[in-house]
């Protein structure tokens, strides 16, 4: 179930990172940093992460490239964390 759900927040980051690239290229209303790096800090820093290598996208921004990475690793030592705390009480 948590599998299901990880996979789905990261699925729609990465959609939402091609939707700002895709806003960037015609000059569209952008969607919110803010709204971004939310995603990556609700896990989603690996679509996040993903969306700026396949779309070449926020690639240059310093709080971009090394803050979503840095999200990234705090996701997977959490999901760890979690995951062996619920393993130890049946």
């Amino acid at each position: 179930m948590i599998i299901k759900l990880l996979l789905i927040i990261n699925i729609f980051a990465l959609l939402m990172m091609g939707l700002d690239k895709m806003k960037a290229c015609y000059g569209w209303w952008r969607i919110p940093e803010s709204f971004l790096f939310l995603l990556a800090f609700s896990f989603g820093a690996g679509g996040i992460l993903t969306g700026m290598l396949v779309f070449r996208h926020k690639i240059r921004k310093p709080l971009f490239y090394i803050g979503v990475p840095l999200l990234f690793i705090l996701n997977i030592a959490f999901i760890y964390y979690l995951d062996d705390t619920l393993t130890r009480f049946p």
